[in-house]
């Protein structure tokens, strides 16, 4: 097990009615703040009035920044800096999923930024100063409610980078998995998906002795496949739902990579779907995922083989790669199942894009030296090639 150090101070407000002291909980931190959220949908429902008005309550004053897209747009979060600097915000509100908070994260560093954000993003900048950002889910998926990650995608060069600095972390979060009831089934599976992915890049590790984290990890896993199947039949079922809600926040808040090398090559490589056609980032992660698992899991056989036992349920099987590609058949099954593609053409994608894509994935398109993604297995452009060409 590596050395870490760890620290996760996100305060996390959970269960019924958690949104109604969202005043209560703000009003000690701020006096005047920006309501940050997506389209109509938490008006339609009556979230937004119940949010402003427990701000109002609390005298609260605030201004509203709403049009926030899957794959947060680059030209919205300057839009949003602007205005915070304008106005004079003391805290950002983020009411939505996970691309409403990451919007708002890149909204509260560009604030203090004196250049242009995206030169943090691009550039990999660890920035130390951010305006305060709490949330309301509305989403579980990406777990930016607790994380210290943030993803945005710069329309106009057609790029979505992602990256963590303990800055990005919110005070403070909402969670009511009574919001979650009207999620459409595609979003549950997309959700689903992004969460699982955040505990593979973890969880496929070549550190040694890392019982603890295996554990939890494999455990995290099993309860959001168990409890994701009872959605797709009872999309209304609270325990189901405060499981996955729970579990998102899990995946993404860094403890289960604790003491572990990860890999965080599968996001990489789908990032790059995301950019160029827009796609669900947990849609393009279901197609990805068994490709890479299949490519580089001979790096790691007894790894591989801990998850078809541990994860996927594979016994009785005395060769291991055998057993490896059940597991990886029987989650490509439970995608399926989830109603999710499992296959580039699913999504799209067009072939002649597969190099170019690569070659970005790996900064050798912007003439920069190569940097290969992955840890378990070091993919250059070439290896996401045969990726991308294995998941056609």
């Amino acid at each position: 097990m590596r050395n870490f150090d760890y620290s996760a101070p996100t305060r996390l407000i959970f269960g019924k009615g958690a949104e109604k002291k969202v005043g209560e909980t703000l009003a000690p931190l701020a006096k005047k703040i920006l309501l940050h959220y997506g389209g109509q949908s938490i008006k339609k429902s009556g979230l937004y009035d119940r949010v402003t008005q427990s701000l109002k309550d609390a005298g609260i004053a605030y201004i509203e920044l709403g049009g926030v897209q899957p794959n947060p747009r680059l030209s919205l979060v300057r839009e949003g800096i602007a205005l915070c600097r304008k106005e004079g915000v003391e805290l950002i509100l983020a009411v939505g999923g996970g691309s409403v908070i990451d919007s708002a994260k890149a909204i509260g560093v560009g604030v203090y930024w004196e250049g242009d954000i995206w030169e943090v993003y691009e550039n990999y900048i660890t920035a130390d100063k951010m305006l305060p950002v709490a949330t309301i889910l509305t989403i579980p998926a990406a777990g930016s409610e607790t994380s210290n990650g943030s993803v945005i995608t710069n329309e106009e060069k057609q790029m979505k980078i992602g990256f963590g600095a303990e800055v990005f972390r919110p005070v403070v979060s909402f969670m009511n998995p009574e919001l979650f009831f009207t999620i459409p089934k595609n979003q549950i599976a997309n959700g689903v998906s992004d969460m699982m992915s955040h505990v593979f890049e973890r969880y496929f590790t070549n550190e040694k002795r890392t019982d603890l984290t295996d554990a939890l990890c494999e455990g995290t896993l099993r309860a959001i496949m168990k409890n994701a199947a009872i959605l797709m039949e009872d999309p209304e079922n609270y325990d189901a739902w405060a499981e996955i809600g729970f579990a998102g926040s899990v995946a993404h808040v860094g403890l289960l990579g604790m003491g572990r090398e990860e890999d965080w090559a599968s996001h990489g490589i789908e990032h790059e779907l995301s950019a160029l056609y827009d796609v669900a980032h947990g849609a393009g992660l279901a197609v990805i995922t068994p490709s890479w698992m299949r490519y580089v899991c001979r790096e790691n056989i007894p790894m591989f083989q801990q998850f078809a036992e541990n994860v996927m349920g594979v016994q009785g099987l005395r060769d291991p790669e055998a057993a490896i590609e059940e597991a990886i058949q029987r989650l490509q099954a439970f995608y399926r199942r989830m109603a999710l593609p499992t296959t580039l053409t699913e999504l799209g994608i067009k072939p002649e894009d597969y190099e170019p894509m690569s070659k970005k994935a790996t900064a050798v398109a912007y003439g920069r030296p190569e940097a290969p993604l992955g840890m378990l297995k070091k993919l250059y452009w070439q290896d996401i090639l045969e990726i991308y060409k294995s998941a056609t």
